[in-house]
């Protein structure tokens, strides 16, 4: 009888556990998942967290708008943590163990070039939102963020203008991994076939997280004393940032004497300096929150609304920036292609995606190239203000394509401006 009793208990229980399969299998169904992966602690959380926050409230609005293909989307979160091998793993965990349709996410170039083996193997999707040093170009990634000739040529390019100051010297300052050294390499290309001589441009590194600053600004006011016109270009990432331009403010550095222009600092880092001191120094970005215009308005509306429902910290102070643009882009481009394919297949959502257009908080349309997997983008030059906002100083004529392999290093021209196996 204690054996019967156990096996009509066990028959029950696994008759039970079968629907429960069944009815979790039908709502899993019912949803489409997609991975955020974006550190939420460490050096790049400071920059990264946002991106987060960007693509959760952009996946309610669609939700809120009837999803996709009928779905709702279900965003799984991971947190790297600016770790870069974790990067990898979390990767793999988001394809292979939650299913994910695709991922939005990585800022720095090491945890894009560490997830990337991941995506290729498991034929998995990745729209990357960072503007990043190019030299790249991959069949499982879309680029949202700027190629070097949409935002540090056209930089570079207004420091050497009269407008811009008559530039004669450069720093390049940078942290010290891939994105910056690759982005230098190719400015000091570009610098030297504008005539500038080598001992005019002054290079120099930090690590990831590095806090003082005093020595290498001392050694810029030496460099910028010594006749030229002296300007820097940054490509510090994270929260060295706010050391860096505190310093700078310490050691009476104005943009009238040397000009910082950064490629990776916005309104959110900006969100830790008193900039009162800064004021007049650039940034280089396809995006500002200051731009004027409706579709700007609603998104810049739409985040605010979205910090004070989830009670972000200084939910009433936040700010949009240049990631969280590309990151709102990405989003509605892949939704968009999905609905084209008529499906959440990879394989038919890439060739989709191809084309693609959207009216973006930039003020212009923005479309996804034909071919190369990148978006063809306006650039800005902005100064920043005392408030941490920026003032349009310059922009371009239009969105402009995006050249993933610089002409500015040797071998270039002989390389394909599409993919491997599209």
């Amino acid at each position: 009888m204690i054996r019967r009793h156990f096996m009509k208990t066990v028959g029950a229980a696994a008759v039970t556990a079968a629907f429960g399969l069944v009815s979790f299998t039908a709502h899993a169904a019912e949803t489409i998942k997609v991975g955020i992966l974006h550190s939420l602690s460490g050096t790049m959380a400071i920059s990264e967290t946002a991106l987060k926050e960007t693509a959760l409230m952009t996946i309610d609005e669609i939700n809120k708008s009837g999803g996709v293909l009928g779905k709702k989307l279900e965003p799984v979160v991971v947190d790297p943590a600016s770790n870069w091998p974790l990067f990898a793993e979390k990767a793999r965990q988001l394809l292979t163990k939650d299913k994910v349709a695709v991922v939005f996410g990585c800022w720095t170039s090491v945890s894009r070039k560490s997830v990337l083996p991941v995506f290729k193997e498991l034929n998995g999707l990745l729209f990357y939102p960072v503007q990043y040093e190019g030299e790249e170009l991959e069949r499982n990634v879309f680029y949202t963020g700027a190629a070097p000739n949409q935002q540090a040529i056209p930089a570079v390019e207004y420091l050497m203008s009269k407008e811009g100051g008559e530039a004669k010297r450069f720093v390049l300052l940078g942290t010290d991994y891939v994105y910056p050294r690759t982005t230098n390499k190719i400015l000091r290309a570009f610098l030297k076939s504008k005539g500038v001589a080598e001992a005019d441009i002054m290079e120099e590194y930090t690590p990831f997280g590095h806090s003082d600053y005093q020595t290498i600004i001392a050694k810029i006011k030496k460099f910028a004393s010594e006749g030229k016109k002296t300007a820097v270009v940054s490509t510090i990432n994270g929260d060295s940032n706010v050391p860096f331009y505190k310093e700078l403010g310490n050691a009476g550095l104005k943009a009238t004497d040397v000009p910082v222009v950064a490629f990776s600092v916005g309104e959110e880092e900006l969100r830790g300096v008193d900039t009162k001191p800064l004021v007049g120094h650039l940034a280089a970005w396809n995006y500002f929150m200051s731009l004027k215009n409706p579709q700007n308005e609603k998104f810049v509306k739409a985040y605010k609304d979205w910090a004070i429902k989830q009670k972000l910290p200084n939910a009433k102070t936040v700010v949009t920036n240049d990631p969280m643009e590309a990151t709102y882009v990405g989003i509605h481009m892949w939704k968009q292609a999905v609905e084209k394919a008529k499906s959440t297949d990879v394989d038919k959502v890439i060739p989709a995606v191809a084309g693609q257009n959207f009216a973006a908080p930039s003020g212009y349309t923005l479309k996804m190239d034909e071919t190369n997997h990148h978006l063809w983008k306006p650039v800005f030059i902005g100064e920043i203000r005392a408030d941490g906002q920026f003032n349009v100083v310059w922009k371009s004529k239009g969105p402009i394509r995006a050249q993933p392999w610089s002409p500015f290093i040797p071998g270039n021209d002989k390389k394909k401006d599409e993919p491997e196996g599209k």
